[in-house]
């Protein structure tokens, strides 16, 4: 395929809070967004008590696919997918609102239902979301909230539910309010709607557990701002709750890290998404990559179908970027062997080994730019790609990973994808693996042992290594030096 050539695709998705339109191409296995396009047309509030969609709430509708009709036209027609949800599956006049949305478009609109809904969300989360095993998927929109769960690409349960961060909003903030008793009769709410399915999502079990919807971007915008990790839990999610009462009124809400944009729905998601954990008894949450709208465009590309959505990523990149892969292969085996040498605990996260060989396979992303400061060029680079299959504590754990390969050893503090001691552990080892592998040959890498005690690393080559590669000795030893500067005592030995 010609890359500079290849053809776009476009997702719409008319929510029932939001309409989004997402355009993209496929570059060397991996998908490039050029363009987000998102109004708030909040359709679902202009459904009245008989569901009848008001001619106000349809001309907020018109007018945003005005501007998205203009960007279609380049675009061909089989790479064009548009989908109306909760709100328009709702409105009993949905068919006035779609035959002047047809004419606008100039493509034909599917009003697709609750559990096709839930499935391509599930195929959006699976194609941009790291993980192994079984996951619990959440997706809050504005007139329904959407629960899977599922493994790999094949979703096991799918459930979508009459209730979104609008109608909750409408139904149970209506005075705009914020009180002990409005949110938690939305949380009690909530949790009727919940109740019959409870019993066979706790029975199937997960893994691991994402949310997609726009409440759980808010919730982590808000807590990174905060100073708290990415990874939402019931504690964090009541204590949001308190800050949200302490304003009084909707209007008033200035919760730092909460964009105005999504301030008026904030708390009625808050209150399904508590609702939510309650039920289902989930411990932790992340957000996920994509969604509806990914899901879509997943859909229409034959060529995106690799399991191992990290992996998929990695050879993306090094792809893109031209990167030495039989080099970046053996760092990363030499420094895989070295954590497995430091004994089970030494670094007690199951997402290191990921992240370790991520960091090997990038490490001289930055040399694309330039060799001067290649360590700066490779953290910017990662810092602002799109890695699908890493969250955003995950890339920049990475940036900082790569930014201190080589040369000057500066300690990575206050990561949150891993504790700091298992993030500057992990470095070392990074860093040690480079040098050892510095002949770009595996062939040439010596045969090593090394035994870690704590913070205490001892590093043993074959005898007579050392005095036979006088580079690969300095290197060595101005290793344990820079280590050793930092409190990390590095011995090596032949």
């Amino acid at each position: 395929m010609d890359n500079a050539r290849s053809p776009l695709f476009a997702a719409i998705d008319l929510g029932s809070n939001s309409f989004h339109m997402l355009v993209v191409r496929e570059v060397q296995g991996s998908v490039q967004t050029l363009a987000k396009i998102k109004r708030k047309v909040r359709l679902a509030s202009g459904l009245d008590d008989n569901l009848i969609l008001s001619h106000e709430a349809m001309q907020r509708g018109w007018d945003c696919l005005s501007l998205f009709a203009e960007r279609l036209q380049d675009i061909p027609p089989n790479n064009i997918r548009i989908v109306a949800t909760a709100a328009l599956r709702s409105a009993k006049n949905a068919d006035v609102f779609i035959a002047k949305a047809n004419q606008i478009l100039g493509h034909p609109i599917t009003v697709i239902t609750g559990e096709q809904e839930a499935c391509t969300i599930y195929q959006g989360v699976a194609h941009t979301s790291g993980g192994r095993g079984k996951r619990l998927v959440v997706d809050i929109g504005g007139a329904s909230t959407e629960i899977i769960i599922g493994k790999g690409f094949e979703a096991a349960a799918l459930t979508s539910l009459d209730m979104g961060c609008v109608t909750w909003l409408e139904k149970h903030f209506k005075d705009r309010s914020l009180t002990e008793a409005s949110f938690q009769r939305a949380i009690d709410g909530a949790k009727d709607v919940l109740e019959p399915m409870v019993q066979q999502y706790k029975e199937l079990g997960w893994e691991i557990c994402v949310g997609a919807s726009g409440t759980v971007q808010a919730l982590q915008e808000i807590m990174v701002t905060q100073g708290m990790d990415e990874t939402i839990t019931l504690a964090k999610l009541h204590r949001l709750r308190k800050q949200a009462i302490g304003f009084g009124q909707v209007e008033e809400l200035d919760i730092d890290g909460l964009t105005l944009e999504r301030a008026l729905v904030f708390p009625s998601g808050l209150s399904i998404l508590i609702a939510i954990f309650e039920e289902l008894d989930i411990e932790s949450m992340t957000l996920a990559g994509g969604a509806l709208r990914e899901g879509l465009v997943y859909g229409m590309m034959d060529t995106m179908q690799q399991q191992d959505i990290r992996q998929r990523t990695i050879q993306s990149i090094q792809s893109r970027f031209q990167l030495d892969t039989t080099h970046a292969d053996n760092v990363a085996q030499t420094a895989l062997s070295l954590l497995a040498q430091c004994g089970e605990g030494w670094v007690k996260e199951p997402v290191a080994q990921t992240l370790l060989t991520a960091a090997a396979a990038f490490h001289e992303i930055g040399m694309t730019l330039g060799f001067k400061r290649d360590g700066e060029h490779a953290a910017y680079l990662l810092n602002h790609l799109d890695l699908p299959g890493f969250t955003l504590a995950q890339k920049q754990l990475l940036a900082e990973l790569v930014r201190h390969y080589r040369e000057q050893l500066v300690p990575i503090n206050g990561q949150n994808a891993l504790s700091s001691t298992s993030a500057n552990r992990l470095l070392r080892l990074l860093r040690l693996a480079v040098i050892l592998c510095h002949r770009r040959e595996k062939a040439a890498t010596p045969t090593f042992q090394l035994k870690a005690k704590d913070d205490v690393l001892t590093l043993s080559l074959e005898n007579g290594w050392l005095k036979n590669n006088a580079l690969m000795t300095n290197e060595l030893t101005l290793e344990e030096q820079r280590q050793s500067d930092n409190y990390w005592p590095l011995t090596v030995i032949a």
